[in-house]
């Protein structure tokens, strides 16, 4: 399979540089990609290739030529060789980089629309759109959501980690209301006692117990049947909070989710929710939340475009491709919609446009998704 793979790659390479070379006529779309072919993400590269792929048989125009050139992983001068290259054959919009640490070489550009696919800064700059699902998107779904159920003391956790900062500078830009910041270790061996400060779980252990002893030197049935429900308890007293937006994922997810559950945190009554998990069902081993909420792209879509990415090629895509797929979807749009794309400035339309991953909207210099909100019951994901 993977030799048959690598063939059809080379196939495309082959199809796209051959119609560039036949074709001088006006009128075309010339769409460059901007992918790791190379080196440590190789893998993913050949994912978002045939991603682009997939999205040019569904659009079903000859109008549209592809020209892909490999990026590299963190390589500047093989970054910069790409993009004269596919400036050279003609193309004045780029659908990359994924990541935003190559922006600064991207201004020696400014003729040509790079559509990244990096999730970091929503803002639209000079000439780049970022289409990633952005923190801001997330947590803005996440705000209307918990306002609609009527929650008024949220906690937002995050690890300190390389991300910190980011997530710092995000969160003060918000100007989130009815928010507190608590930031922990991601070392389980200290995470638990740090959870345990937040939920005040030494006291509420020590009124649970207190509590026992009064109702033990009782003897009317009442007071016997309150001991009888403590004894089941592992704390008494609410915790002061009554949300959390856990900014994590994977292990160290599930381990704040296990630590909340250790210091008696009940999903009963505080409502957990977390950032854009792309449906990995690893979240269900291991987790003892039962209702999990998260906003995320159209599920709907989501699996529909993973169902024929594997018809199509045999395999299953990363997650991050579906943003290629739509990238390109939404040049496409752009360029019917204004007969060409001169510049940058065709892109703020005013119109939300629909696609794989959510609804677009460009507004204010930013690019925002319409996210929807999703829960983990029963194993299962559902549209809440």
């Amino acid at each position: 399979m993977i030799k048959i793979i690598i063939t059809f790659l080379s196939y495309i390479f082959i199809l796209f540089n051959c119609n560039l070379a036949a074709d001088e006529v006006d009128g075309k779309l010339r769409i460059g990609l901007l992918a790791p072919f190379t080196g440590e993400y190789k893998s993913l590269g050949e994912s978002l290739l045939l991603s682009t792929q997939l999205a040019l048989a569904e659009i079903n125009d000859e109008n549209i030529i592809v020209v892909p050139r490999d990026s590299g992983t963190n390589d500047k001068k093989k970054l910069n060789m790409a993009i004269r290259e596919i400036i050279k054959n003609g193309a004045k919009i780029i659908i990359g980089p994924m990541s935003s640490s190559s922006f600064e070489e991207l201004e020696k550009y400014r003729d040509t629309i790079f559509i990244s696919l990096s999730n970091k800064e929503p803002k639209i700059s000079n000439n780049v759109i970022n289409i990633g699902i952005s923190l801001e998107s997330q947590m803005r779904t996440i705000e209307q959501f918990l306002i609609k159920q009527k929650k008024r003391k949220t906690i937002i956790l995050y690890p300190t980690n390389e991300y910190e900062k980011f997530i710092d500078q995000k969160i003060k830009s918000l100007k989130l209301k009815n928010f507190k910041i608590f930031k922990y270790n991601p070392d389980p061996r200290v995470l638990t006692g740090e959870i345990e400060k937040i939920t005040n779980y030494t006291k509420r252990k020590n009124n649970l117990e207190i509590r026992k002893k009064v109702l033990k030197k009782l003897e009317d049935p009442q007071s016997k049947k309150e001991l009888e429900d403590l004894e089941r308890l592992y704390t008494l007293g609410p915790v002061d909070f009554d949300s959390l937006i856990i900014i994590d994922f994977g292990s160290s997810l599930k381990s704040v989710l296990a630590s909340l559950i250790f210091s008696d945190v009940s999903d009963e009554y505080v409502l957990f929710t977390t950032v854009n998990q792309w449906f990995d069902e690893n979240i269900f081993r291991g987790n003892s939340v039962k209702n999990l909420y998260f906003p995320s792209v159209n599920m709907k879509e989501f699996k529909e475009y993973n169902k024929n990415y594997y018809k199509a090629f045999s395999m299953k895509p990363d997650e991050i491709t579906i943003l290629s797929y739509d990238a390109l979807g939404l040049i496409y749009y752009v360029w019917n919609k204004n007969n060409g794309i001169s510049s940058i400035d065709d892109f703020f339309i005013k119109e939300k446009i629909k696609g794989k991953i959510g609804t677009f909207e460009f507004k204010d210099n930013r690019v925002s998704q319409q996210l929807k909100m999703y829960k983990t019951e029963n194993n299962k994901f559902k549209e809440y």
